[in-house]
């Protein structure tokens, strides 16, 4: 069962600073070397603070309530292997 409310996996990374990196650097491709696919847990939409478009399914598992539309930050998380700090939790890795 996944948790409702997921401890972020390394929190000294996750600040405002790194968000903005992560919007900014959005519209670069997705790298080659990431697999997996997204498992519902919710964590990246934590970054830093929680997006009020996450919403939670009674099974615990998250949904995004504007996912047709969510932003580019949001599509390609985590583009790279140096801003993936939510690995714990996350349905993603890296080779």
């Amino acid at each position: 069962m996944l948790c409702k409310y997921p401890i972020m996996a390394d929190e000294k990374r996750n600040t405002w600073l790194a968000r903005t990196k992560r919007t900014i650097t959005a519209i670069l491709p997705v790298s080659k070397k990431r697999r997996g696919k997204c498992v519902g847990c919710g964590a990246c939409c934590k970054l830093p603070n929680t997006c009020p478009f996450l919403k939670y399914k009674p099974d615990g598992k998250s949904h995004c309530a504007i996912y047709a539309i969510r932003p580019l930050n949001c599509r390609k998380y985590p583009r790279t292997e140096s801003e993936f700090i939510t690995a714990d939790t996350c349905g993603f890795k890296f080779e």
